[in-house]
């Protein structure tokens, strides 16, 4: 290789992060660990750097000197060489061994290459914060070309909720609940809907704790304004009056608040120091 190729990168183990993992979240990164003295590796060398040039940045070839470059070699437990190992989302995903045929090479990296609807989902959820229309018509297109892909689905709802468009949100993620299962993330969207839904109801932060003040004996309308501080992006405020509920009853309305407490826990994630806070002082309430 002569170095003019924009589709061919000579890795050294300093480069290795930005060129090989970092880069894999954009585009395929094929590896092709080989050796001067290699007479296979000159033989497979010149197709996979054609097929590079052809393919024209669909991948990205990453050639590693195993003389050169030990420690990455023996990170990768190469025991021969050449030996061809695909990255994506900075994960090896396939890997070869040896010289193969050209049209079996091109047809283990066309299975490799992101489907259309999977560019389109790329595209799109890079657009989501600075172009919310475009990152939906996207998704809509994407939709159409693979509509039981459940990720594209999930991130319509997720998309129309942050524009207040429930019914939309809730339309979406039933279809996705017919199945029988939600994942992760439509959970946490789903969360997020009924608190916004029970928050819609109240008015508003003002006219919820209005009410809530004007019958302080009524646990409901306390559960009915930390669905509207939760709504409001109150997360703290919402979880201390939830869990004020729980106190008071705990068997009654107590387990409407403890539901709303579960479903911002899902809405803030496992990781957020407010979820680890407050379900140590749930279960404490509970048990």
């Amino acid at each position: 290789m002569d170095g003019s190729s924009p589709f061919v990168v000579n890795v050294k183990t300093a480069s290795f992060q930005a060129d090989v993992i970092e880069k894999s979240r954009e585009t395929l990164v094929v590896i092709d660990f080989w050796a001067p003295w290699c007479a296979p590796c000159r033989q497979l060398a010149p197709v996979l750097e054609k097929l590079a040039d052809e393919y024209a940045g669909k991948f990205v070839l990453a050639k590693i000197n195993t003389d050169e470059e030990q420690q990455l070699a023996a990170a990768f437990q190469i025991q021969s060489i050449p030996m061809v190992v695909a990255f994506l989302e900075g994960q090896p995903v396939d890997q070869f061994m040896g010289v193969l045929p050209e049209a079996e090479i091109r047809k283990w990296l066309d299975a490799l290459m992101p489907s259309p609807a999977e560019l389109l989902l790329k595209d799109a959820m890079a657009l989501e914060e600075s172009d919310p229309k475009t990152a939906e018509a996207k998704y809509r297109e994407a939709l159409a070309l693979a509509p039981e892909e459940a990720m594209i689905k999930i991130r319509i709802a997720g998309l129309v909720l942050r524009q207040g468009r429930m019914d939309e949100c809730q339309s979406v993620l039933q279809e996705l609940q017919q199945r029988g299962y939600l994942e992760p993330e439509a959970e946490r969207i789903k969360s997020e809907l009924d608190v916004r839904l029970a928050a819609a109801e109240t008015g508003g932060v003002e006219e919820a704790r209005k009410a809530a003040e004007a019958n302080p004996a009524d646990l409901l309308l306390q559960v009915r304004y930390a669905d509207a501080l939760a709504a409001s992006s109150q997360f703290r405020k919402a979880l201390e009056t939830c869990l004020a509920v729980v106190i008071a009853d705990r068997d009654g309305v107590g387990q409407e608040a403890k539901s709303t407490m579960v479903k911002i826990f899902d809405m803030l994630g496992p990781a957020s120091e407010l979820t680890g806070e407050f379900r140590r002082k749930l279960a404490t309430a509970l048990y």
